[in-house]
């Protein structure tokens, strides 16, 4: 059974990560700023706090496991937003590097998708309050597609991702690449729940190796 480092397991993401894996009985290292917020109190779960920025720290945590699972988040009412995420978002990266993780899974943004050839954050009605942090994803997307050290894969969530979407774990979503999967209503649309469900799904199967991918109904 692989051994599974969770960097963010604190958020509303991660945190839906993390009792999937758990769900699954993997052995994880739930990583966080304050490592008390994390919920899940698994045996199977060691939590750990530790600055994503302090690369040397983040790459004593991560050695001898076999998958760093990124849900890092810099916060979306962040002033500098866009720097503090490009700089975290690379310290984890430099981090696996440095202790010799075979992969590394990264939770990015829905920005970066394209509809009709255009990447949605560069749209004219993207919401003003997501454009930081969704060019900071979708620049980070760029930089990942760069390294050839790690076995990389990047998630795009789908357009609506957020707890509106009350659907629950079904198990069940279908998988692209760089366009939104949208449904039979044209909505483009994924809970939470069956976020981690691709996620846990993929690590198990490394379907998308140096590639993005994203998921929706």
């Amino acid at each position: 059974m692989k051994k599974i480092v969770l960097i963010g397991a604190t958020g509303f993401v991660g945190s839906h990560i993390l009792n999937e894996l758990v769900s699954r009985n993997y052995e994880v290292i739930a990583i966080a700023r304050n490592s008390e917020q994390i919920k899940n109190q698994s045996a199977n779960v060691k939590t750990v706090s530790v600055d994503v920025n302090n690369t040397q720290a983040l790459s004593a945590v991560m050695k001898d496991n076999d998958v760093v699972i990124s849900a890092f988040n810099a916060g979306w009412s962040n002033p500098d937003l866009y720097n503090d995420y490009m700089k975290g978002a690379h310290s984890i990266e430099k981090a696996a590097e440095n202790a010799r993780v075979k992969r590394l899974i990264v939770i990015g943004g829905a920005g970066s998708l394209y509809i009709g050839g255009q990447q949605i954050v560069d749209g004219d009605d993207f919401p003003e309050q997501f454009k930081a942090g969704a060019t900071a994803a979708r620049d980070y997307l760029n930089d990942i597609r760069k390294n050839k050290t790690l076995d990389w894969t990047y998630f795009s969530p789908a357009i609506e991702m957020n707890a509106a979407v009350k659907t629950g774990r079904t198990g069940v979503y279908r998988v692209a690449n760089d366009e939104p999967v949208f449904d039979k209503k044209g909505h483009s649309r994924l809970s939470v729940e069956d976020l981690a469900v691709a996620i846990v799904d993929e690590l198990e199967h490394n379907r998308f190796s140096h590639m993005r991918f994203t998921a929706g109904y």
